[in-house]
């Protein structure tokens, strides 16, 4: 993305966040999830690291929350209440480190204290002579609402500090004893407002009693409370709270102290927060978090990792508006913002063709897709979809994802409508329309049988060699829209398998490793891989001997340059190469939707091993077949044993056979080898002729 490309991008990614953070924050309404507006800050916020001299004061990035309410006080803060990036994935923890830790002296080594994040609403605690007097909302960062009258009726929260003495008490108890020097006059505290789960269904149970609408979640519920001019209401609802952050300076040096300094004081503080001591900690915890995520009573949507260190935290200062020395490590999204690369069609088992978005690859649920059902032509009409559309994806459970929304205001204008096709894309036969005029399907009855058995071919062990990707797993792949073609198998990630049902985390894993394998593949096999007609495996030695006098093949590209440059005289010159061959061959490449295929597999990363010509002429002119079953390798290996000596291997015995190798329980070709006086040598005799 040039420069002036990612100017217009944070121009209309800004006017979209603060139309919705306007919304949610002034107006109490909500048109697209948390997690989806969170996704486009997180590219807001990308794009402006690449590009800093773009930040500019209006910009999302740089204030914390909306405008604050009219219908209650302002409080201005003495301390700004701030709020924190977001970091996704792995890497972008790693990118956070290399960030702080490029501006630290090299001798200085980090800690961290790593805590949940609650999904709640923050609120600052204020405390004269130990008595809470003034409490407020977080606001702009500056200027907040007073909303003391609703946080008194939290029982949570103290309105009395515990007595001097007990605290000293307790700080004697802790190792503290030594900290404060002296009491003093005010203290500041901070933390989060929420709801838990129980009560959210409490109070919906009522709503639904009383025919009121619903509550989406006990976040919206908690700062709704809050909100509250009433304080009855707020009363009625019984919030909870928990302490994260003291202000004040009682002499802490590290931020796990302040939460112990906090729960001295009389704050309930979260009991499972911890000293990470390197990222490989912090992503530890950030997933046994995870895991106890669903068990616990409250909502969270990650974890908060801040320097521990409270000098080194200073030190490290401000980007924008956010400390660097802290940021909230977040659970992956149910819904996130991409963009759709292309739309690709998809024929069904029965003909039926559905369109599918090509997307950006992202992270959603915890898992990376690449591909999300558009279902038929009538919800893309739906959507309005074009392709380069920035759109919200979700997946809800392990649903396949799908496309939910577009967002049209981020539209540069070079965005293109789709259209479905007229005919076919696998066969080119003729489309036709349900009744209702949403379905369309390929009349061509054998269109779907073709395509797959062209799949099949091309991970067999002869070609590609992709364990454990059998024509179960393939016929899915084709039925769920994630593949129309052999080439879009090195576009899958483990997220689109992990989708599917039935598939797990390891299956997922263990298909994306075989296909990555897969990527290097020597010239013969990629050769027999295309499925030309009448090309079998020995020919295609042929072929690859030949291609590789013209010069090295290292990818796709280069076979598809010098097979294009051969004549049918050319493919005729090839040893024991008949006129059907030659056509066939001179046919393939000079097609433009094979050239097109080669292309995109050389677009995915295929890399063609390095063809040497054949040194051990033992086999040269021979021609070997085999029938039985061996015992001391497979039929592939004893092959590629004939061809790695100059030799050819047959699957039918002929007048041309000169050794036929039996192994046990020998079929016809046995029979037929005796009539045609074909010599015949056990497993053992080929072996030592092998010099295996």
């Amino acid at each position: 993305m040039t420069k002036q490309e990612a100017k217009e991008r944070i121009e209309k990614l800004k006017s979209e966040i603060n139309h919705h953070r306007y919304l949610y924050h002034v107006l109490d309404k909500q048109e697209i999830s948390d997690a989806a507006l969170d996704s486009l800050k997180k590219e807001l916020f990308d794009l402006e690291q690449i590009y800093p001299d773009l930040i500019t004061s209006d910009s999302p990035t740089q204030r914390v929350a909306g405008e604050p309410l009219p219908y209650f006080k302002k409080v201005k803060h003495e301390t700004r209440m701030i709020s924190l990036n977001d970091a996704f994935t792995e890497q972008d923890m790693l990118d956070w480190e290399k960030r702080v830790k490029k501006l630290l002296p090299s001798e200085i080594s980090l800690e961290y204290y790593g805590e949940q994040k609650f999904d709640g609403l923050a609120v600052s605690l204020i405390y004269k002579q130990g008595v809470f007097v003034l409490g407020s909302t977080r606001g702009d960062g500056f200027t907040g609402e007073d909303v003391t009258n609703n946080l008194r009726t939290i029982e949570a929260i103290p309105l009395k500090i515990l007595d001097q003495k007990t605290v000293l008490d307790n700080f004697k108890k802790l190792g503290l004893d030594n900290i404060l020097k002296s009491w003093p006059d005010v203290i500041e505290v901070r933390g989060e407002v929420i709801l838990t789960k129980k009560e959210f269904k409490r109070i919906n149970s009522e709503q639904e009693k009383q025919g009121l609408p619903l509550y989406a979640n006990p976040r919206n519920v908690a700062a709704g409370s809050i909100r509250q001019l009433d304080p009855k209401i707020t009363s009625k609802r019984k919030l909870d709270f928990y302490a994260y952050d003291l202000v004040t300076d009682l002499g802490q040096k590290t931020h796990e102290q302040k939460h112990v300094i906090l729960k001295a004081l009389g704050f309930k503080t979260h009991a499972n927060n911890k000293v990470l001591k390197n990222l490989k900690e912090i992503f530890a915890f950030q997933k046994e978090v995870g895991q106890k995520r669903a068990n616990l009573d409250y909502e969270i949507d990650g974890i908060v990792l801040i320097v521990n260190d409270n000098k080194t935290f200073q030190n490290l200062g401000m980007v924008g508006k956010s400390y660097r020395g802290a940021i909230a490590y977040k659970f992956s999204p149910a819904e996130a913002t991409t963009i759709v690369e292309d739309v690709i069609i998809q024929v069904g088992r029965t003909g039926v063709l559905t369109p599918v978005a090509v997307l950006k690859p992202i992270e959603v649920s915890g898992v990376v897709v690449s591909r999300a059902t558009l279902h038929n032509k009538e919800e893309i009409k739906r959507l309005g979809l074009k392709i380069g559309d920035t759109v919200i994806v979700s997946r809800a459970g392990d649903v396949i994802p799908q496309v939910n929304k577009v967002l049209t205001n981020l539209r540069t204008g070079k965005e293109k409508v789709f259209h479905m096709p007229n005919l076919c894309p696998i066969c080119e036969s003729k489309i036709v329309e349900d009744e209702r005029g949403i379905l369309m399907r390929c009349v061509n009855k054998n269109c779907f049988a073709q395509s797959k058995e062209r799949l099949y071919h091309f991970v067999s062990r002869q070609a590609f060699d992709m364990v454990g990707l059998g024509p179960k797993i393939l016929d899915r792949f084709l039925e769920e829209g994630l593949i129309r073609d052999a080439a879009d198998i090195f576009d899958l990630e483990e997220g689109d398998i992990q989708t599917l049902e039935r598939f797990g985390d390891k299956s997922a894993i263990n298909i994306i490793e075989a296909i990555s394998k897969a990527k290097k593949v020597s010239l013969d096999r990629f050769i027999y891989s295309l499925g030309i007609l009448h090309v079998g495996d020995q020919n295609s030695q042929v072929i690859a001997e030949r291609l590789s006098w013209q010069e090295q093949i290292r990818r796709p590209l280069d076979v598809l340059k010098v097979s294009q440059g051969f004549n049918l005289n050319d493919w005729s010159a090839l040893k024991d190469f008949g006129p059907k061959i030659a056509q066939s061959l001179y046919q393939y490449f000079q097609n433009a939707k094979n050239q097109d295929f080669i292309k995109r597999l050389d677009q995915a990363g295929i890399e063609i091993k390095k063809f040497s010509q054949r040194e051990n002429l033992k086999f040269k002119d021979l021609n070997f077949v085999f029938t039985g079953t061996l015992n001391n390798l497979s039929r592939e290996k004893a092959k590629e044993r004939v061809k790695t000596l100059s030799g050819h291997v047959s699957e039918s015995v002929s007048s041309q056979t000169d050794y036929l190798v039996a192994g046990d329980n020998p079929g016809s070709k046995y029979e037929q080898a005796k009539k045609l006086n074909v010599k015949i040598i056990s497993e053992q005799e080929f072996l030592k002729m092998a010099e295996l």
